[in-house]
């Protein structure tokens, strides 16, 4: 006679075994799904990377050169030698995946919209593994349900990032020049300012406003020590003499296009010749004033500094007050050691032209 313990015992394991081989395909697909999910994560990640090292790259190339021209080929090149090189030297980027433009700042902080109107400052590429610019991502065990590959697509955008303050090191032209004088000219324009306080455009014309020598520091500064900052560039001590003085916030920095009043001299002193000499074909930053105060000739001029800009220090002669002129233009560009303004959708507090490292924002 059978026993009905042993019976019901093979029934059950009848019954385990039925259970485990209905369950091991839907086991099998799980763990297939999850190995080769963590590896399309893994090559996502890594094409994440690879965007955005090409953009941030790849925008320092939309750094204008002396003339205002963008080298857009250039920033082109760039991103797909980025992009190679942190995949491998058949890896693609077709032109239609990279965007270059000038962010609207309206949409910084959001979906960064590109317009192609002024100096292009953005970089937003698409990278894709798609089967289409480059080969869809070959999986592993996915491969038992039927599928073979799969699409991988990132996005990254960078910006230029433009100067809010003028710090320590900042390379400065310790020259003033009126406001409207300054806003009348456009980029590559070009004038020469007299040692006698006279400004004249490259026809000779007189151009009306005054032109001197500011203290950015030290009162009563001294034509070596203008000379010095010509070729040194800012120091910490001249921060440290505005502050205590009253006239700058703060010892660390001067803002960009905050008012501060400033000590100094009407026309051109023949002894800082060699300093201006030695910067000839250089970029510089130059405080930019719309007021005065205190006597107009002599020294101890107040000048009420509300800006900062970008020239190129061209040429310069020496010959007496009627003779010496500097000669600047405002220039398209100075990629300096600046601290950038923290707030992209703030296109006031800027300095124009003065660009600072690039950052990503997508």
């Amino acid at each position: 006679m059978t026993n009905k313990k042993t019976h019901h015992k093979a029934d059950r394991r009848g019954v385990v075994v039925v259970m485990v081989a209905v369950l091991m395909v839907p086991l099998l697909a799980m763990v297939a799904f999850a190995v080769d999910y963590g590896y399309l994560l893994k090559v996502r990640t890594d094409l994440q990377r690879t965007a955005d090292v090409a953009v941030l790259a790849a925008v320092q190339n939309l750094i204008p050169a002396a003339d205002g021209t963008q080298d857009l080929d250039s920033v082109r090149s760039t991103l797909r030698q980025y992009a190679t090189s942190n995949t491998d030297n058949s890896f693609q980027v077709f032109d239609s995946d990279i965007e270059i433009g000038r962010y609207d700042p309206a949409t910084i902080y959001s979906k960064v919209s590109l317009l192609n109107t002024g100096t292009f400052d953005t970089v937003r590429v698409t990278v894709r593994y798609d089967g289409i610019v480059n080969s869809r991502v070959s999986l592993f065990f996915s491969r038992v349900l039927g599928i073979n590959s799969a699409a991988v697509t990132a996005t990254a955008t960078a910006v230029l990032q433009k100067a809010s303050t003028i710090d320590p090191g900042a390379d400065i032209l310790p020259f003033v020049i009126p406001q409207d004088v300054w806003n009348a000219h456009n980029q590559g324009d070009s004038w020469s300012i007299y040692g006698d306080g006279k400004m004249t455009d490259l026809a000779g014309n007189t151009i009306p406003g005054n032109w001197g020598t500011v203290d950015i520091g030290n009162t009563s500064n001294s034509t070596a020590e203008i000379s010095d900052q010509i070729l040194d560039g800012l120091r910490q001590s001249d921060l440290d003499a505005l502050y205590a003085d009253g006239r700058i916030p703060q010892s660390t920095h001067i803002d960009g296009n905050s008012a501060a009043w400033m000590q100094g001299d009407p026309g051109l002193p023949s002894g800082m010749k060699g300093a201006v000499q030695a910067v000839h074909g250089t970029t510089r930053l130059v405080p930019i004033y719309d007021a005065l105060a205190g006597p107009l000739v002599g020294n101890n001029v107040e000048i009420k500094v509300v800006g900062w800009g970008v020239v190129e220090v061209v040429t310069s002669n020496w010959g007496g007050a009627h003779n010496t002129y500097v000669t600047i233009q405002k220039a398209y560009t100075y990629d300096g050691d600046l601290r950038p303004n923290s707030d992209l959708s703030d296109t006031t507090n800027v300095i124009e032209n003065a660009f600072t490292s690039p950052v990503l924002v997508e």
